[in-house]
């Protein structure tokens, strides 16, 4: 698995087209049709994954990550920066440089 996606606080992140995911009581499982690999996300990872069903920046993710719940920030950076890469890696997200959107 590549993680070589360079995502920034200005990056544009988004769920791409080519999935299904459902919420099954709080957390997700997401269908990815081109490998059709089904991926099994937690409450926090699902929440991650409702917030990018419309483009979003890093840093918009990490706000209303850190209104939600209690973490500092540098921890939530961190984690949060690591999902998108596996996300990015796998083709589960679009990433876009904000100054080329």
């Amino acid at each position: 698995m590549s993680l070589d996606c360079t995502i920034s606080k200005s990056s544009i992140v988004v769920a791409t087209q080519e999935q299904l995911s459902s919420d099954l009581g709080g957390e997700a499982i997401i269908l990815d049709m081109k490998s059709g690999v089904y991926y099994g996300l937690n409450t926090v990872g699902a929440s991650i994954w409702n917030l990018i069903q419309e483009p979003k920046t890093l840093e918009e993710i990490q706000n209303a990550l850190l209104t939600e719940y209690e973490v500092e920030p540098e921890k939530c950076d961190r984690d949060l920066l690591a999902l998108l890469q596996e996300f990015a890696a796998v083709g589960l997200i679009e990433v876009k440089d904000e100054a080329v959107a």
